[in-house]
């Protein structure tokens, strides 16, 4: 029996001179402020024994997702790209159509995280194109903090067959040890059989320069009792955990905590089988 793929579920590409990632200052300097393109993810890839990629939007355009839908068609690791559309837009329907079409797109996110308004995701206009995405079986990405997970509920309610996932766990303030609110609300999320939650990003969350792997165990412990393996996904979240650490430390952490926890089945479910269930990837 061959083995199971590895996937990674969660990463990014991006070209500074593009210019349109509304968060990347002048002034930000290493270890963001440059490019990050598949020939550096590559050697990481095949180090790690990773198969296959999911690669994330990073910039609140459309021209990012036709560059990041360019990137995959020329790199055979990449299996999907999560896109993003202006959600609260009247031609999102026939947008996410075009989008449709193309081989590698897998989904869509919107920057929940950085939008002026907490409660975007319940707008009558977004709620109804989230509807759209459900009818069709696309993935939502949601990349939310604690603040937003009350309005993520609101959101699943009104669209009971969404196809979603948590990216990075929620981004619970790992470094400052705050565990309790976001507790009842992810688990509030996870009350919803149909979403998914990614083990990605935590690194980033902790302290960057004195985290230990040990510092993640409650987090991780705590969603994985409450998704289970079967919805849950490795996502290495490169390479903005770099602030933090390297690829191969990300994972690493991850496995420290997980592996022993976990039968192979689960598992193998956890690093590759989910995503490449719920992504619908072609491998």
């Amino acid at each position: 029996m061959a083995a199971a793929p590895v996937i990674d579920a969660h990463h990014h590409f991006w070209q500074v001179r593009r210019g349109d990632y509304h968060w990347m200052a002048p002034g930000m300097g290493e270890p963001l402020h440059r490019d990050f393109m598949p020939e550096d993810l590559a050697p990481l890839l095949r180090k790690a024994g990773v198969d296959a990629t999911v690669v994330v939007q990073a910039a609140q355009t459309e021209a990012e997702t036709a560059f990041l839908l360019e990137l995959a068609a020329q790199t055979p690791f990449v299996a999907g790209v999560v896109g993003w559309l202006d959600m609260d837009e009247a031609g999102f329907g026939a947008k996410l159509d075009l989008l449709a079409r193309q081989p590698k797109f897998v989904g869509l996110r919107p920057m929940l995280q950085d939008l002026a308004d907490d409660a975007y995701i319940v707008r009558p206009a977004v709620l109804a194109n989230l509807k759209l995405l459900a009818e069709r079986g696309i993935a939502f990405d949601i990349l939310a903090c604690p603040r937003h997970l009350p309005h993520v509920v609101r959101a699943l309610e009104a669209v009971p067959g969404l196809k979603a996932v948590i990216d990075h766990i929620a981004k619970p303030d790992i470094a400052s040890g705050a565990f309790d609110g976001w507790a009842v609300n992810v688990a509030s999320v996870a009350s919803f059989p149909n979403v998914h939650c990614k083990l990605s990003g935590m690194i980033t969350e902790a302290d960057h320069r004195l985290w230990r792997p040990k510092d993640l165990e409650p987090y991780l412990d705590h969603v994985v009792g409450l998704f289970g393996p079967d919805r849950l996904m490795f996502g290495s979240d490169w390479p903005v955990c770099l602030q933090a650490g390297s690829y191969a430390e990300a994972l690493q952490a991850l496995r420290a905590i997980l592996d022993g926890r976990l039968t192979e089945a689960a598992r193998d479910a956890v690093y590759g089988l989910n995503a490449l269930r719920f992504y619908d990837l072609a491998l």
